[in-house]
């Protein structure tokens, strides 16, 4: 498979800035909302610099107060759901959260994504009318999940498709976030190449709220000391090495082809 044959599947997870709630800092609705507005402008901007096409997993609730700028989004990328709200979650919310988003966006909404990557019931969400979940990240990280022995490619769940975030073979170092803010870009550059050259796909995702100035805000080093203009120049870098080893696609669009491959097999 040529390099331009492998897909880069780039995930955004647009939400109300909570975390700092995981630490015993409140933070009022506006701001909730403005911090994840302001540092998506800047996402927007690098992805139309490199000619991403992107999935943006988007709370409803979010959606609401900035329905033409999810319409924007929505004219070049995918819209997928993010829930209801970011901090609490009912079974009803799969359904209500797809319904919200597809008359916002004016997309057809096939995919899902539990908040804080929490376990989902693939038959609820089949009946909640998705064709895929983006919620599964098989790594293990302390305190979080241990999802060692999960699959690390699309895979079947109860008739419900199932893109996990990316990992490395072998030790399944984590492509995410986390990974790209705190740890040499080189390393996750050579963690990508060999989870390209093994999976011919990569997938990525990372919070417009990172691109904010979050230092106000009582949070680990790990979370804050990259953030706003040099965690836009990190990814920048990464984006531009990305878009030499495949080409930007969205996670339906792969999992479009996905499918089709299946069946002709």
């Amino acid at each position: 498979m040529t390099d331009q044959q492998k897909k880069i599947l780039i995930s955004v997870e647009v939400e109300e800035f909570d975390i700092p709630e995981e630490f015993g800092q409140q933070v009022t609705l506006q701001e909730k909302l403005e911090i994840s507005r302001s540092g998506l402008q800047a996402t927007l901007a690098l992805f139309d610099k490199y000619e991403v096409s992107a999935t943006f997993f988007i709370t409803a609730y979010w959606a609401q107060h900035y329905p033409e700028l999810v319409r924007k989004i929505a004219a070049r990328h995918e819209i997928a759901s993010h829930a209801y709200y970011h901090n609490t979650f009912t079974e009803a919310d799969l359904e209500g959260s797809r319904l919200a988003l597809q008359e916002i966006s004016g997309q057809p909404i096939r995919g899902f994504r539990m908040p804080l990557r929490r376990k989902v019931d693939t038959s609820a969400l089949k009946n909640a009318g998705y064709l895929y979940d983006a919620s599964l990240n098989p790594t293990w990280l302390p305190g979080r999940f241990n999802n060692w022995r999960q699959p690390r490619a699309v895979f079947r769940e109860n008739d419900t498709w199932i893109i996990p975030s990316s990992v490395s073979p072998h030790i399944r170092f984590p492509l995410f976030w986390l990974s790209v803010k705190n740890i040499p870009l080189w390393i996750t550059k050579h963690f990508s190449r060999r989870t390209l050259k093994k999976d011919n796909y990569l997938s990525f995702y990372f919070h417009p709220w990172e691109m904010a100035n979050i230092d106000a805000y009582a949070l680990p080093a790990y979370v804050k000391r990259v953030s706003g203009k040099k965690m836009e120049k990190k990814l920048d870098g990464f984006l531009r090495f990305l878009q030499k080893q495949g080409t930007f696609c969205t996670h339906a669009d792969l999992l479009q082809t996905h499918i089709v491959t299946a069946l002709q097999a």
